[in-house]
């Protein structure tokens, strides 16, 4: 079998194509969850905790006296903080929408517990089981 032939078969085998869709699919889902997450959610979480914007929580390294983040870091080396919290909020968040998600997915997929089976009739016995069973009575007799 050739290189091409063997690249042709691994490149087409249902879970490589799968598996490409899915990527695809998953990063434009993630650009809409992310989004939802800044453009949404973190507005709300903001105002609920008194207009709170992380962002802009650092602490200056080098000494300089800005007061916005943007500033702070043409002027030297910041501890910016308050960025990641709001990438851990955000990872949070992120990530209970998700599970919610997941939870109503498997819910929508799950199938009805099918009715119990009536008790089956068991197999017939072996041909072997059956032969022995016909000496053991001839035995008996």
């Amino acid at each position: 079998m050739s290189v091409m032939s063997e690249f042709k078969d691994f490149a087409v085998k249902g879970n490589v194509v799968d598996l490409a869709v899915g990527v695809i699919i998953g990063g434009a889902f993630g650009k809409i969850v992310d989004s939802l997450v800044g453009d949404v959610i973190m507005p709300i979480v903001g105002k609920i905790f008194g207009g709170l914007d992380f962002s802009n929580h650092f602490i200056p390294l080098a000494g300089q006296t800005a007061t916005t983040l943007v500033e702070a870091k043409k002027a030297g080396a910041v501890l910016a903080y308050g960025s990641f919290i709001t990438v851990a909020l955000n990872f949070v968040i992120l990530a209970f929408i998700i599970f919610m998600m997941i939870k109503q997915i498997n819910r929508l997929k799950a199938e009805p517990a099918a009715a119990p089976a009536a008790p089956a009739e068991p197999p017939p016995p072996a041909e072997d089981i059956v032969l022995l069973r016909e000496i053991r009575d001839a035995l008996k007799r």
